[in-house]
């Protein structure tokens, strides 16, 4: 089994921005747009090395994304990255269609995303827009645990034709991936084998799960199975359903809304192929906060600790047999 431990901390948004540099030293045709915030979401690194292919729209994402879909409509590989907020929800009918109905080869980078944007607040944290893009039609939807994954990620999306969005963050997180570890999209990756049961998570929680499944071990000699699920569409079914199989029962772990996240995505895997008993560790329907993230994570329950207590419920309810050993109003929705 190979051991994931942090070798550092790094912000994903860095990994996307060192991406895209790369992706214009290979393709004259890369072309990046920017929004007044090219040092937050790096693309910055773009900037500086090609500034011939970077085009300042400004405060404005609605016609960024409308260019950037005009730009691939004449042979571009139009990259486009502002704030989660803005890019997915500010422009949300620029990107349905403008992007999406138009199938154009238009790549979307969300930074900022999640709580751990921090003392930026409510109105920042994009808890939401998982549930959204996942639901446009043609939409390849990622997100990276670390910031070496949001490097492969960012450079698999450019070499690929289609629409695609990034998710990415602000704050350092650990680096628990190398080189040599597998990302292919639309394949979820076993970062921890057991057969007890399954943790599925992405994006930071990935580290979280990790740390859960080791207390599960230790504590109760529970062999957590642990997936890297860094690809929301097109998901893995495969995986998914084998998870279902083989260990019984599954927990979802995200720094998303519960609602239309990934464990909403797993479940639809899960209840079509082979039922099993689940639980949901994300924010339970509730905006975002100022704090520091380490705060904010632990305040709305985003830690490998809602994720053991997630499991070992899970794991009661796989022992008591899934169907019909509780009244239906002693199960609330999403535990909430």
């Amino acid at each position: 089994m190979k051991e994931f431990n942090i070798k550092g901390k790094k912000p994903t948004r860095h990994g996307f921005g060192e991406a895209l540099r790369d992706l214009g030293r290979k393709h004259d045709n890369v072309v990046v747009l920017g929004g007044d915030i090219t040092g937050s979401v790096m693309t910055s690194y773009f900037k500086e090395e090609f500034p011939d292919r970077f085009f300042s729209i400004g405060i404005a994402e609605q016609n960024a994304t409308t260019i950037a879909a005009g730009m691939a409509l004449s042979g571009k590989i139009a990259f486009f990255s502002s704030y989660s907020a803005f890019a997915a929800f500010r422009n949300a009918d620029q990107l349905r269609i403008s992007v999406c109905y138009n199938n154009v080869n238009v790549k979307i980078g969300g930074g900022h995303s999640g709580i751990t944007v921090g003392p930026d607040g409510a109105t920042h944290q994009s808890l939401e827009e998982v549930s959204l893009l996942r639901a446009l039609p043609n939409l390849t939807l990622i997100v990276p645990c670390d910031y070496l994954e949001a490097k492969k990620a960012t450079f698999a999306v450019g070499e690929m034709f289609g629409p695609a969005y990034i998710r990415f963050g602000r704050s350092a997180v650990a680096m628990i991936t190398d080189e040599d570890t597998p990302f292919e999209i639309g394949k979820a990756e076993i970062f921890r084998e057991g057969n007890d049961i399954a943790i599925v998570a992405c994006g930071i929680l990935v580290w979280e799960a990790l740390q859960a499944a080791e207390e599960l071990k230790k504590n109760h000699g529970i062999e957590a199975r642990v997936i890297n699920n860094h690809t929301i569409k097109p998901i893995d079914v495969e995986t998914l359903t084998n998870a279902a199989l083989e260990c019984g029962a599954i927990v979802t772990a995200e720094e998303h809304q519960v609602h239309g996240g990934l464990g909403a995505a797993v479940a639809e895997v899960v209840v079509k192929n082979y039922p099993v008993p689940m639980e949901f560790v994300g924010v339970k329907d509730q905006f975002g906060g100022s704090g520091e993230p380490d705060e904010l994570m632990g305040k709305f329950g985003l830690t490998w600790k809602e994720i053991y207590s997630s499991a070992l419920k899970a794991l009661e309810r796989k022992e008591k047999g899934f169907i019909g050993y509780r009244k239906l109003t002693d199960v609330p929705m999403y535990n909430k």
